[in-house]
């Protein structure tokens, strides 16, 4: 089930004039999110022409990066407090 944001973004895709398919897959299949949905949104209603379709699927690419390095950032301070509470406590 799409997020309402993912609804949202594959609306406003639609309305900029891009192919339904591309629209599909970028809000439902990888953009389906809200984080990265908002992401995408903010990032469409920043520009004042509409970019082309390379430039729209380089952005999504920048969001997904975006949020796979906070997902690693989020995984390694998960893991440093285990240690720390393991030093701290023992086993």
């Amino acid at each position: 089930m799409a997020s309402e944001r993912a609804d949202e973004l594959y609306k406003a895709l639609i309305e900029k004039g891009y192919p339904k398919e591309l629209c599909s897959e970028i809000a439902y299949k990888y953009l389906n999110t809200d984080y990265t949905a908002t992401r995408m949104l903010g990032y469409l209603y920043r520009m004042t022409e509409i970019p082309k379709v390379e430039v729209i699927v380089d952005e999504m690419i920048a969001i997904l990066s975006d949020r796979d390095q906070l997902i690693k950032k989020k995984e390694s301070e998960h893991a440093q407090a285990t240690i720390s509470e393991v030093y701290r406590n023992g086993l």
